[in-house]
């Protein structure tokens, strides 16, 4: 789209921004905090194993990869925010159940509660609902932008607040947030007819898997099983082959994301200027696919680490606002929530396959360089899908 025609974000669209950012944020946030701390959490409890650790950890996503469909269903169906109010409160219970939690098995059902609160593509839809087409894109990158910052925050926080308030004061904390962002959805939010008249019939199922949403539900599921497989393999390559303690790399990941914004923002720049913003898409996971092979073949070399992990996050938090902003865009209103639940599904599928490959991969003969080549090679059959279905996107 010419440049002319792309216009800042308004009064009420910056509202519902800060607003939604905030939610999605602090959400994030708690269930960030836990992922430095819950497995040796979890195995120190009575019952625990490394087998029930591991469930703990993976419980979560697995339980939010099965409901993201019906939450975004529901959400077209009865409005965003009496679903996002229900899945806010399932995760509200669950923070309860872990703060209450005497048993491994116990800690593992409080996860699966909060991850049956699956709001995600609900939140999303409601702020596509929100925000005019052409500032789409920036208005979902700024919670992208939201969310690396969480992470990044959380990485530092995390053992510092175990060692303050213990895993269940995080727990409590976590609570406290949903409680924070049901208040924030009700109270901070411009109204919207839009955004909350249900459609006068069901889901479109034929429509949320059209061949031209396939490629984004492709792309989300590769991206996130890069991302969880990098930082599967990434905090062994800086502390085995670079020296660098396992303390010191919330440093390294902080100049890292710091840095790769330089490249994550003429990218949002160019896809709400150019015409075909499709090409954007394509571009941006050439350029996924030459970060993730630099790893394979650079990891060893600190600098050649360093500067393949720049160019992987300025793609990925690109990636990250304009995945959704294009089926967003394609699925239309009555259909953008189970659309955008169908790649939340996708996106928490992708995470788990990422972290179950990369834990598989890390302890074969493959190690590090099987990591980020399967990374790769997952980035390159999205670009193929995406080529087999050119001739339907339209983003």
């Amino acid at each position: 789209m010419p440049a002319e025609a792309r216009a800042a974000l308004v009064p009420a669209e910056r509202r519902a921004v800060a607003v939604l950012s905030a939610i999605y944020a602090t959400r994030m946030l708690g269930l960030f905090l836990l992922l430095p701390v819950l497995a040796l959490h979890a195995g120190a409890l009575p019952g625990g194993t490394p087998l029930l650790a591991g469930l703990a950890v993976g419980a979560y996503g697995l339980a939010q990869a099965v409901m993201q469909i019906p939450f975004g269903t529901w959400s077209d169906r009865f409005g965003r925010r009496p679903v996002i109010t229900a899945g806010l409160l399932l995760h509200v219970a669950g923070s309860a159940l872990g703060c209450l939690a005497g048993s491994a098995w116990t800690l593992i059902a409080a996860r699966i509660v909060q991850g049956l609160g699956a709001v995600s593509g609900p939140v999303l839809a409601l702020l596509a609902d929100l925000t005019r087409a052409d500032a789409r894109t920036r208005a979902l990158a700024l919670i992208g932008i939201s969310i690396g910052l969480t992470f990044v925050l959380s990485l530092v926080a995390g053992p510092a607040l175990a060692g303050a308030i213990g895993v269940a004061g995080i727990f409590a904390l976590m609570g406290g947030l949903g409680l924070a962002g049901l208040g924030l959805l009700w109270l901070g939010l411009p109204a919207s007819p839009r955004a909350e008249a249900p459609p006068a019939s069901g889901p479109d199922w034929r429509g949320a898997f059209h061949a031209r949403l396939l490629p984004l539900y492709a792309g989300v599921f590769a991206l996130h099983l890069s991302l969880t497989a990098v930082f599967v393999a990434v905090p062994y390559a800086l502390r085995d082959l670079h020296g660098i303690a396992a303390a010191e790399h919330w440093r390294v990941y902080l100049a890292v994301f710091a840095a790769s914004l330089s490249l994550t923002v003429p990218l949002i720049l160019w896809s709400e200027r150019t015409a075909r913003p499709a090409a954007t898409l394509v571009t941006a996971g050439v350029l996924l696919v030459l970060a993730q092979a630099a790893l394979a073949w650079l990891h060893a070399d600190r600098t050649g680490l360093l500067a393949a992990l720049v160019l992987f996050f300025g793609v990925f938090n690109f990636l990250e606002a304009r995945l959704p902003a294009s089926l967003a865009d394609l699925a239309g209103a009555g259909l953008r929530g189970t659309a955008l639940g169908v790649f939340a599904t996708c996106q928490f599928l992708g995470a788990f396959a990422g972290g179950l490959a990369g834990g598989l991969l890390l302890g074969s003969a493959a190690s590090l360089t099987g990591v980020f080549s399967v990374a790769a090679m997952a980035t390159g059959a999205w670009l193929l899908v995406a080529g087999a279905n050119r001739g339907e996107d339209r983003t």
